[in-house]
């Protein structure tokens, strides 16, 4: 059965490969340091399960300690020339996006096609990653065409992608560390203690309520990076005290319209980085704020749709 630990594999050997060709760059004044980073989180992938939390934790400060002392350099892979890949674009025209139109179909595909496929009598995907798995499959023969059609060695594929990650940096990691920071704030009651701070403020009533909890899941998101970290915290503290069982809200609109406006929180923050750190990093931008800036202004007016839509919606 296909499952999370093969997808963890694939990417543990990704990042391996990352590492590897750090340590042979040597146009990299950091290479050491870009190798020990990367290889560190190769090992996470691979291994995590094993190392058991104490490791694990030694193992994300030793990262910490690499990125935040000695510092991460940026890499000088060998590639094509700039007038190279114009030439390239103009010959290959709109079949430049079938690898990256890739990704979605074979996802597609993969999570309907294979959902009844069974091997050895048990699925041939976990059920509760097959979205994953899938996705997985679909970064993978994305890559394969892109080898493929471009006629360049698979080599090319962990160089560039070493030449992103060089680029946006140890913030690559950010979606991850949140998301687990996430996990711990709320097994550790952040979000009683956010409701305790809003009675003291004496927010109430169903407008006000449903204002301080789709603003606070934005700036909360804001400061994690990812609005499922956030989701469990704010609703804890804020979303189920105030606006369900305070004033009857519906628990599952409130939840819902919860995280769209978290998502607007993503729109405005380098901490996602994944979302606008990369975009930025793969046009090439001087200035690597230039996603959010953009994106601000419509994620505002979002927020504010979001606010009106709920107090309608959730108080039927």
């Amino acid at each position: 059965m296909i499952g999370l630990h093969e997808v963890y594999l694939v990417a543990g050997l990704m990042f391996g490969g990352f590492a590897l060709a750090s340590a042979y760059d040597l146009a990299n004044p950091k290479r050491w340091n870009n190798a020990a980073f990367w290889g560190l989180f190769a090992l996470s992938f691979l291994f995590g399960d094993q190392f058991g939390d104490l490791a694990n934790g030694v193992l994300v400060i030793a990262m910490v300690l690499i990125a935040g002392v000695g510092g991460l350099g940026q890499g000088a892979p060998r590639t094509t020339s700039a007038e190279e890949r114009r030439a390239s674009s103009a010959k290959l025209g709109m079949r430049l996006l079938v690898p990256a139109l890739a990704i979605p179909l074979v996802t597609l595909v993969c999570v309907l096609g294979l959902k009844g496929v069974t091997a050895n009598g048990q699925p041939l995907i976990e059920a509760k990653h097959a979205t994953l798995v899938a996705l997985t499959g679909g970064a993978l023969a994305a890559v394969l065409l892109g080898v493929l059609l471009l006629r360049q060695p698979i080599s090319a594929a962990a160089q560039e992608g070493r030449r992103l990650m060089d680029t946006v940096g140890w913030a690559a990691l950010l979606p991850q560390m949140l998301a687990s920071l996430g996990a711990v704030f709320a097994l550790s009651g952040v979000g009683p203690v956010i409701g305790d701070i809003a009675k003291g403020m004496a927010i109430s009533g169903p407008l006000v309520s449903v204002a301080a909890y789709c603003i606070g899941m934005a700036l909360f998101t804001m400061i994690m990076g990812n609005a499922f970290a956030a989701f469990p915290v704010m609703t804890a503290g804020l979303g189920l005290p105030l606006i369900v069982t305070a004033n009857g809200g519906d628990p599952v609109a409130m939840s819902a319209i919860g995280m769209l406006a978290g998502f607007c929180g993503t729109l405005m923050t380098p901490m996602a980085a994944n979302f606008n750190l990369v975009p930025a990093a793969l046009l090439e931008l001087h200035d690597r704020n230039a996603v959010i800036k953009v994106q601000t202004p419509t994620a505002l007016a979002l927020l504010a749709f979001n606010i009106v839509l709920m107090a309608l919606v959730v108080y039927r």
